[in-house]
């Protein structure tokens, strides 16, 4: 099999060729669904708010692929995140809708209806012109950037380089549970805190958050790697932690978490899935001049343009971590934060580390599809230990 690179460049190559021999190229590389159908099930939100807003539709617009590098999926199973809550209520509002339309081209000024949901474990139906890697028939998995329509839908489009090929040993509705919070993490802890296979080994690390969706997934990843791994979480999910393979697990709640912190050696890095006034002491658990590492995932950047709009909830970011990072280097640690980054090549690289049994999904409930604003109160109500899961093609 050709590799993700390898197939774009021949698919490249084929293109020029073509254009050499004066071929007509097909109208603007754009392509309708094979079955030429108009619309599609999907749960969508016409405004902001509260579960009420989750509604039920049989006249979706069916995707289209409007760039040769795009795929259509038929959704077999999705899952939700904090960010679908935090999207529903209008979360990010300001800057999603200038990602989605940057220009100001479309003729009408709104994202709505929306649909929710950014992992998809499913089967492509039609790839566009310039993708070679994959095929319809093709067991894909991934996650959707959340400026793009998501998944709660029959079908959804997303571009060829988001896109992998599903774990072999996973069922859809397993896999559908990975994505989003792997990207994450992979984010948090390889392209931002420089962790890899062959610098982790014996690194000690410290996660807060340890038991969702993103803390799960890293005790397993930095576990591969061969790190030293204490996991932050309440008592009733030191079992999980434990089976995860994290070598301690602290009790937030047994008593204060700072002190009870101090004790342990100090560690080269640490992932902060909490925020708020962890940041405040974290960083002085850190080994000082020796390149560790402080990530946090919770940060100010989409509520400060929210807020402030795109020009000064920019400015205000960057002054925000300009300033922490300048503190914290002075005292000798790094500070740093990380995003959700869609990416078809690390989960690639994930892919191996679940079919190699190194990474298990982490599921807590599943519902069908009929059941998503039930799947939405059940993420809601908090203390999940794992993902809440929808299973598309379910007849419920």
């Amino acid at each position: 099999m050709l590799s993700r690179g390898a197939a774009n460049g021949w698919a490249l190559r084929g293109a020029a060729l073509a254009g050499g021999q004066q071929r007509p190229p097909p109208f603007r590389g754009l392509r309708a669904s094979p079955r030429m159908r108009s619309a599609m099930p999907s749960w969508v939100i016409d405004r902001y708010g509260r579960n009420d807003v989750l509604r039920f539709t049989r006249n979706m617009v069916f995707p289209i692929i409007h760039f040769p590098n795009e795929v259509i999926i038929k959704v077999h199973a999705a899952s939700l995140n904090p960010i679908d809550l935090s999207m529903r209520s209008g979360y990010g509002a300001t800057a999603l809708n200038m990602k989605r339309d940057p220009l100001k081209l479309k003729s009408e000024d709104t994202e709505f209806p929306l649909t929710l949901g950014r992992d998809v474990s499913g089967v492509v139906m039609e790839c566009g012109l310039a993708v070679s890697y994959f095929k319809p028939g093709d067991e894909v998995w991934a996650a959707i950037p959340p400026w793009k329509q998501g998944t709660l839908s029959e079908f959804v489009v997303a571009s060829g380089n988001e896109v992998s090929f599903k774990p072999k040993c996973l069922s859809h509705t397993e896999a559908a549970s990975l994505p989003y919070v792997g990207l994450t993490a992979w984010s948090a802890v390889n392209q931002v805190g420089g962790l890899n296979q062959s610098n982790c080994s014996g690194k000690r690390v410290l996660i807060l958050g340890a038991s969702g969706g993103v803390g799960t997934f890293a005790v397993q990843l930095l576990k591969a790697w061969g790190a030293h791994v204490t996991a932050v979480c309440s008592h009733d999910a030191s079992t999980l932690m434990k089976r995860l393979g994290a070598d301690d697990v602290i009790d937030y709640k047994s008593g204060n978490l700072e002190e009870q912190l101090k004790t342990l050696p100090l560690f080269d890095f640490i992932l902060d899935n909490v925020g708020g006034s962890t940041e405040k002491w974290a960083l002085d658990l850190l080994k000082k001049w020796s390149g560790a590492t402080y990530v946090t995932l919770v940060t100010p950047f989409l509520i400060n343009m929210d807020r402030l709009g795109v020009a000064d909830g920019m400015l205000q970011t960057g002054f925000t971590v300009g300033s922490k990072t300048v503190k914290h280097l002075l005292k000798g640690v790094h500070y740093r934060w990380a995003f959700f980054m869609a990416s078809g090549p690390s989960l690639d690289e994930i892919a191996e580390l679940v079919d190699s049994g190194k990474i298990q999904p982490v599921i807590d409930e599943v519902f069908s599809f009929s059941e998503v604003p039930k799947a939405f109160q059940k993420l809601e109500g908090g203390h999940a230990r794992g993902k809440t899961v929808i299973n598309v093609i379910s007849k419920k």
